[in-house]
């Protein structure tokens, strides 16, 4: 049995660091996170440091390499990676975009992606397509949410000429998490050829406990500002060395290169450098290295996930004894995505904007049409109690 009242009790404090969690009910992690206080004050310093020190200067300009290079190793060690193996960028779609135009196509190539990939993603690779003459297949990974093997539809849905498979770790839509490393190993073993893997990791960075160097994926494209709740605007790609020939920089600037004491290029840096491009919004990534010190001061990743899965599993069964509500999982949740679909007179988006009056935040999806509520591992036991109280008095 667990306690929910020690969970709430240990989470009081935690909970302070996070103001954007007053007046509101907060389910919308997977869409973005609230901002720790801490990392606000680190972006504010930081601006104030730089134009005290004068925003580009001899100083500055040395602060701001140390301080790039504290965020590459701080998530590095999110992902048990070498911090060399890390792009830093803005968000999961930039990161898509530098693995997708960074391919060297070839007409009649094939890419593989899943039917619950985001419509980012989506319009990326339909514009490969159409530039490069480069066919998609999609499989129906929407059908394995409650029986099948996710693994086994990538792995038949595979050919030759396929160049690339794409996937979402932890899909967006419905919650379900793919087994990764199984998809990884079919993947990298099909026939005489291994085919590279394009993971969007929008849902699952933050939340799901990751060690990319022994599932061997790819490419991991991910983002600071959901379950991590750092500032919008910072994110990165891991670029996995055995695959890193396979990619060319489309968008060029001086991070990326090296220059000789004339002042012209010379070489590519040889590693993920090589696919940053200028100047960032740096005080940004001192938000987001604060906001990954706040996670890890409270607890460990894995005991973070695990918290996620019962707080999940809480709303879940909660939201299934609900007549006229149905999760989209009929199964208890493996993340802190819980779906579902209400049949009342009201519509999704209409009742997403009730709950929003009564200040219950949650987002409507389109494909499949449904609820989503993301739960964090501070999310309280009462928060969930208060969402099913309140869908009841709705439905």
């Amino acid at each position: 049995m667990i306690n929910f009242q020690e969970i709430a009790s240990r989470l009081e404090q935690q909970r302070q660091e996070f103001p954007g969690l007053a007046n509101k009910v907060y389910f919308n992690f997977g869409g973005q996170g609230t901002l720790p206080r801490s990392a606000l004050e680190a972006i504010i310093d930081a601006h104030k440091f730089l134009q005290q020190q004068g925003p580009f200067s001899l100083r500055v300009n040395s602060w701001i390499q140390q301080k790039v290079a504290l965020l590459r190793q701080d998530l590095a060690q999110e992902f048990n990676v070498d911090p060399d193996t890390m792009t830093l960028t803005e968000n999961v779609t930039i990161g898509c975009n530098i693995v997708l135009w960074g391919i060297n196509w070839q007409e009649g190539d094939r890419i593989l992606m899943t039917d619950c990939e985001h419509p980012g993603v989506i319009a990326i690779v339909q514009e490969v397509a159409r530039r490069f003459g480069v066919k998609v297949d999609i499989c129906p990974i929407l059908d394995t949410l409650n029986q099948g093997n996710p693994t086994a539809v990538i792995e038949n849905a595979l050919t030759p000429n396929t160049r690339l498979v794409i996937l979402s770790h932890l899909l967006w839509n419905t919650g379900q998490v793919l087994p990764l490393g199984e998809i990884v190993k079919v993947c990298h073993g099909y026939r005489d050829h291994p085919i590279p893997i394009l993971v969007d990791a929008a849902q699952s960075a933050g939340s799901l406990p990751l060690d990319l160097t022994s599932l061997g994926v790819d490419f991991y494209a991910f983002t600071g500002h959901k379950w991590f709740c750092g500032p919008a605007g910072v994110g990165g790609v891991y670029i996995r060395p055995e695959s890193f020939h396979l990619l060319n920089p489309t968008f060029i600037g001086w991070r990326g290169i090296d220059i000789d004491d004339q002042g012209q290029p010379i070489a590519w840096k040889n590693d993920g450098r090589k696919f940053e491009v200028a100047s960032s919004a740096y005080p940004q990534y001192e938000g987001l290295r604060a906001a990954l010190a706040v996670h890890k001061n409270w607890n460990c990743t894995q005991n973070r996930y695990q918290q996620i899965c019962q707080l999940s599993e809480y709303l879940w069964q909660g939201l299934s004894e609900i007549e006229g509500i149905q999760c989209l999982k009929n199964s208890p949740p493996e993340a802190g995505l819980v779906s579902f679909q209400v049949q009342a007179n009201l519509s999704h988006e209409q009742l997403v904007k009730q709950l929003e009056n009564e200040g219950f935040l949650l987002r409507k999806l389109y494909h499949p049409d449904c609820i989503r509520a993301c739960i964090h591992y501070f999310t309280l036991p009462a928060e969930v109690e208060q969402l099913i109280a309140a869908l009841k008095g709705l439905l």
